[in-house]
């Protein structure tokens, strides 16, 4: 995502690099490690968050308050892409989606990101799901 969102090169090319990525040729082992294998769940996630990009940009403007998009650091922006995408259209819960996230911005951000992306996905979570609110949830 961070590829395809920095240098606007189709997303299956970005796939195919982060594949490559993970590769690394040993030039000094006497047996090469195989390819990774593919991940169908990454790559479909990747896929989905780029095609419905445009829903899913609106809802993290509406609720990333005092932050334009086009600012936000592009990890930052691309996990609160993923997430979004995961919760509305691939039907993980809420929590877990949000647990994730938080992970990825622990790994791949830095700390004051984790605050900003769990409110910026538990106020678009309350605006796919208004149904939990009167649930208690």
């Amino acid at each position: 995502m961070f590829e395809w969102d920095a240098r606007s090169l189709p997303v299956g090319d970005c796939i195919f690099d982060y594949y490559d990525s993970l590769y690394s040729g040993d030039e000094e082992a006497d047996v090469e490690p195989p390819p990774p294998s593919e991940d169908p769940f990454f790559e479909s996630l990747a896929k989905g968050t780029v095609e419905h990009v445009a829903e899913l940009d609106p809802l993290i403007t509406q609720r990333a308050e005092n932050w334009r998009l086009d600012r936000m650091p592009l990890v930052d922006r691309n996990i609160l892409r993923m997430a979004i995408y995961e919760m509305k259209f691939v039907g993980t819960p809420p929590a877990v989606v949000i647990d994730e996230a938080l992970e990825l911005a622990r790994r791949y951000s830095d700390e004051e990101a984790v605050p900003f992306i769990n409110g910026v996905l538990d106020a678009v979570r309350k605006i796919i799901f208004p149904e939990t609110l009167s649930q208690g949830a």
